[in-house]
């Protein structure tokens, strides 16, 4: 695991979410960790500081947000990124 990622999943771990990382599932491009607590999920795709967000990347996390789902892509050194 990344080490900004090591870092989102213990600082959301610490507030009360149970983290899970998706390693793989039967699509490609969708963020890296879902984030659960009191009936919500949050997916956050991690990226260190020098990694950019890809395109289908963009798309997954679109298409989640169109379901009504938090969906983001955090940065390491900027935070919320998209």
């Amino acid at each position: 695991m990344a080490i900004y990622q090591t870092k989102i999943k213990k600082q959301f771990e610490k507030d009360g979410y149970k983290v899970l990382k998706l390693i793989r599932l039967s699509e490609n491009g969708y963020p890296d960790l879902m984030l659960l607590r009191d009936g919500e999920s949050i997916f956050i795709e991690c990226k260190e500081a020098s990694d950019t967000l890809k395109p289908l990347q963009k798309l997954r996390i679109d298409e989640l947000r169109n379901m009504n789902f938090k969906a983001y892509c955090m940065q390491d050194g900027k935070g919320i990124i998209y």
